[in-house]
């Protein structure tokens, strides 16, 4: 390896990942800023699969059984070490991932976070006390941990997710399996290697109670379809989660879903324009438009929609594209190939469907793939703006009534994240109410990307109806005992049945 592959070396070399793992391996790894091969990764065979299955479920059963406020402290140290590790492993998500630096940056802090909010709520696992029509009896509901977590994770994000999944679920007294996306494994496995640090200062974890399992699709599909497995969370695209949510249901897994997201914001007249440009303008171009979250629909008032397309215009002819290590750029690389030639078939279906496109060209050439993102204003929501392009495209669109565009920005087969831009508290409320947007995240003054980890993440629809991170999400992890006691020396039924011996 020579360039960015040194780079690389060094980086996995200080964050503590065995040399045997990315070297010599079936996997080659390259990264998108230069398109030049990084790695050469050993992927996990038949064996190796079943082998970690066994040792997570034998972690499993020894981990429920450690109190819950001691399983936080394991995550607590974790979250130390991503603290001494963040510029390291924020640098390997630029080269792996192509995110600019404070994206990179910011993807740590994510991990960092939810690791705070795992060690709270690790004394927090509450459940209720019931009230009995049964005089003498006490009815409760308590919360026990649930097995084995498989977790199969997408390229665009490729550590924090894990960690979203994997912080409430160790908390929650289970193991935890990870398949990273094949595109991303040597974050992965640096993050393994900064979590194996503490678990050695924790002193008494069981062994196997977070592995890794780099491969292709055959691993994937070893967790969804292996009985070890209690639940699997599984983020990318919505036709990977048509199959494998079917799979999951045959034999009574649980699913958590994070899939595709064809993402709206709504700019009415009120709005601050300003606000508004700077909230599209992140949305739509951020991760060079691979996030689920991107903003792929703007919807403009008449009244509004010249002046702010114009501006739109001048932002993106003007947005810095390139090598996030080498120039202060907004906009990185398409992960691959593939993801460019899928943006431009997805541009000349929108100039079949009548659409005006700017920008969307190449930038450079050789292996790797920069694009200018693509502002395209189209005459209605036809075409390719009812898919989602994992690609910098924002289409836009006029719109003159408020319930027929919230009707409009409904009509799509996504429902995960969605946003209106207004000063007017009635159309704001009006947005967030039940006939509203559909989404599982409405913003009212930011934009459709951005979510915080305290607030459940996930979204409705096509989007797979799964929930992530905060709020209660980690009620997904446990499974759930009512219990009733019975104080007396009788037998009341419920319902006044009566069943007398004589």
């Amino acid at each position: 390896m020579a360039g960015i592959g040194e780079e690389v070396a060094h980086l996995l070399d200080a964050l503590g990942v065995d040399r045997a793992a990315w070297t010599g391996g079936s996997m080659p790894s390259h990264s998108p800023l230069t398109g030049e091969q990084v790695a050469s990764v050993r992927v996990a065979d038949a064996a190796d699969i079943d082998a970690a299955l066994n040792r997570a479920s034998a972690a499993f059963r020894a981990w429920r059984n450690v109190p819950a406020p001691r399983r936080g402290e394991l995550v607590r140290l974790f979250g130390e070490e991503l603290r001494a590790a963040k510029d390291d492993l924020a640098k390997l998500v630029t080269i792996e991932a192509g995110k600019i630096p404070s994206e990179g940056a910011g993807e740590v802090q994510e991990m960092i976070d939810i690791c705070d909010f795992a060690v709270g709520l690790s004394r927090q696992l509450y459940g209720l006390t019931i009230a009995t029509e049964r005089p003498g009896h006490r009815m409760m509901e308590v919360w026990h941990p649930l097995g084995v977590v498989g977790v199969i994770s997408a390229f665009n994000f490729p550590v924090a997710v894990w960690a979203w999944n994997a912080a409430l679920a160790l908390v929650c007294g289970n193991s935890v399996v990870w398949k990273p996306s094949e595109k991303t494994p040597l974050t992965a496995l640096a993050t393994q290697a900064v979590f194996a640090r503490a678990v050695a200062r924790f002193g008494d974890a069981p062994a196997g109670l977070s592995q890794l399992l780099v491969g292709g699709r055959e691993a994937g599909e070893a967790l969804v379809d292996d009985r070890r497995v209690a639940l699997v969370s599984a983020t990318g695209s919505t036709r990977m989660g048509r199959a494998v949510a079917p799979r999951l249901a045959q034999r009574f897994a649980r699913a958590i879903l994070e899939l595709g997201g064809n993402n709206g914001v709504i700019v009415a007249p009120s709005a601050d324009l300003d606000l508004a440009l700077r909230g599209v303008a992140f949305g739509a171009m951020g991760t060079a438009g691979q996030r689920c979250t991107t903003t792929r629909r703007l919807f403009l008032h008449d009244s509004i929609y010249d002046g702010f397309v114009a501006k739109l215009k001048a932002a993106y002819a003007s947005v810095g594209v390139g090598n996030p290590l080498e120039g202060e750029v907004l906009v990185g690389p398409l992960i691959d190939r593939a993801a460019y030639e899928t943006m431009q078939e997805a541009l000349v279906a929108a100039r079949a469907a009548g659409g005006v496109v700017h920008g969307g060209g190449r930038v450079g050439e050789g292996a790797s793939y920069y694009v200018r993102p693509a502002l395209v204003e189209m005459p209605g929501q036809v075409g390719p703006v009812l898919e989602e392009t994992f690609a910098p495209i924002l289409y836009v669109m006029r719109y003159d009534d408020l319930d027929a565009v919230i009707e409009q920005h409904n009509a799509v087969a996504a429902g995960l994240s969605s946003a209106i831009f207004t000063t007017d508290m009635r159309e704001a409320e009006r947005f967030l109410a039940a006939g509203g947007s559909d989404c599982g995240i409405a913003n009212v003054n930011l934009g459709t990307s951005g979510a915080e980890i305290g607030g459940a993440f996930g979204g409705e629809k096509e989007t797979g109806g799964g929930r992530e991170s905060g709020s209660d999400s980690w009620k997904a992890y446990m499974r759930r005992a009512t219990n009733t006691v019975n104080y007396s020396d009788a037998l009341p039924l419920a319902q006044g049945v009566s069943f007398d011996l004589g």
